[in-house]
C-alpha cells in the first residue's frame, strides 16, 4: 500500500529525451567541429569535459583531434619530420668562437647551412616553421 507521502522521496523526471526513427549517426558541421576542438586547446580545459559538454565520446573527440592534425599537416605540405641531434662540448672560452651560454638556458640551435635558427623557450612553432622553409628554399 502507498501512502500519500511517499511519491515525494521518489525523484522527479526533470527531463527526458526521446530517440524516434532508425538510430543513425549525428552529422556535425565542421564550424561546430572546429569549435569544440578549439575548446579542447583552452588553459584548464580537458578532452574528457568538453566531450562531455557536448554529449559526445571521448573517443569520438580525439579521432576529430587526430583528423585535424593530419588535415593541417596535408596543408602544410611535407609532414613533420625529425631531424638528427649532435651534442658538442663547449669550446673553450676565448678561442673565437661564440661561446654556448650565450645562447642561454631552454635554447636550441639549429644550423641550415643558409643560416642559424635560434628558437627559444615559448616560440611559435608556425613562425619557426616558416623561418626554416623560407632557409631550406633559400628565399
Amino acid at each position: 500500500m502507498i501512502t500519500s507521502d511517499q511519491h515525494k522521496s521518489e525523484p522527479v523526471v526533470r527531463r527526458m529525451e526521446v530517440f524516434t526513427g532508425a538510430g543513425h549517426r549525428r552529422e556535425w558541421p565542421a564550424e561546430v567541429k572546429a569549435r569544440i576542438l578549439a575548446e579542447t586547446l583552452l588553459p584548464g580545459e580537458t578532452v574528457s569535459g568538453v566531450a562531455r559538454r557536448h554529449g559526445l565520446r571521448v573517443d569520438q573527440l580525439f579521432a576529430w583531434r587526430k583528423l585535424a592534425r593530419r588535415a593541417a599537416a596535408k596543408r602544410a605540405g611535407d609532414p613533420m619530420t625529425f631531424a638528427p641531434v649532435v651534442l658538442a662540448p663547449e669550446p673553450p672560452p676565448g678561442d673565437g668562437q661564440r661561446a654556448s651560454t650565450a645562447l642561454g638556458e631552454g635554447m636550441i640551435e639549429v644550423d641550415l647551412g643558409a643560416g642559424v635558427v635560434r628558437i627559444g623557450r615559448g616560440a611559435d612553432a608556425k613562425a619557426i616553421l616558416t623561418v626554416i622553409r623560407a632557409l631550406r628554399n633559400g628565399t
